[in-house]
């Protein structure tokens, strides 16, 4: 495979494999684990000027996949229509998206949207780890597949990493803060499918999605409901875990 190839994910046929679970997949994740341990350590006491290096050290190599992600696919020419440019440039699903909040919290250095970015962020490198459908798809880790594996492990470590370096702060007062944050990413994601066309399910609440597919095709009626469930408690549960650990601390002598 020539490098030209390798960065433009020209992939030959018959190289395509089920990677789910197989070496590969369980090493990247433990690695991932690993390093949120090691960073734990080593860095949760440390000075904030510090703390923040590190963090964005993390979010720094997200910026470099996005660019690089998007340089790569502008090189490779075919963009014609307004459409076509819209598809390269903005995050379509979920996954980019938080590679976005993550972006934008590391510029805008505001609490609320630390929370958002870390709770967004964890949720969808859950998401990837638990049933990777890109990345580990192919015997030969092509760009495409670098830039999934890459990022997904970013968003893991840099969500649990934002939580142990004392970045979030998930509180019941302020949560109306990232509720709007996540309504927004719910409108944009209305527009990416109705206006721009340029998604069909980022958030996967759409009919006949790949979440429903993954369930054993569930039908619509039954996972819309579930879903919104999914999702409540999901956003929720940071800050009733929040809410109890300082309720138990102050209960301490």
């Amino acid at each position: 495979m020539s490098f030209r190839d390798w960065l433009f994910s020209n992939m030959p046929e018959g190289s395509e494999v089920n990677g789910a679970w197989k070496l590969p997949h369980i090493l990247t994740l433990v690695g991932c684990i690993a390093v949120i341990i090691l960073f734990a350590f080593v860095f949760r006491k440390k000075e904030e000027r510090t703390r923040k290096i590190v963090v964005r050290i993390l979010i720094g190599l997200i910026l470099f996949f996005e660019i690089a992600r998007r340089v790569i696919n502008f090189i490779r020419g075919s963009h014609v229509t307004l459409n076509d440019y819209l598809y390269t440039l903005l995050p379509r699903p979920w996954c980019a998206i938080s590679c976005w909040a993550m972006i934008v919290a590391m510029f805008a250095n505001k609490k609320f949207l630390w929370n958002f970015a870390c709770t967004t962020s964890f949720l969808c490198a859950l998401i990837f780890f638990a049933y990777p459908e890109a990345g580990f798809t192919n015997k030969y880790v092509a760009f495409e597949h670098l830039y999934s594996i890459g990022t997904h492990s970013l968003l893991l470590v840099g969500s649990i990493t934002l939580i142990t370096l004392k970045f979030t702060d998930f509180d019941y007062k302020t949560a109306w803060k990232e509720g709007i944050c996540l309504a927004v990413i719910y409108a944009y994601a209305f527009l990416e499918i109705y206006l721009l066309d340029i998604a069909s399910d980022p958030l996967y609440f759409m009919p006949n999605g790949d979440v429903a597919k993954v369930l054993g095709n569930m039908p619509y009626g039954l996972y819309l409901p579930l879903y919104l469930v999914f999702v409540s408690v999901y956003f929720s549960a940071f800050y009733f875990i929040t809410y109890l650990a300082r309720k138990k601390r102050a209960k301490q002598p």
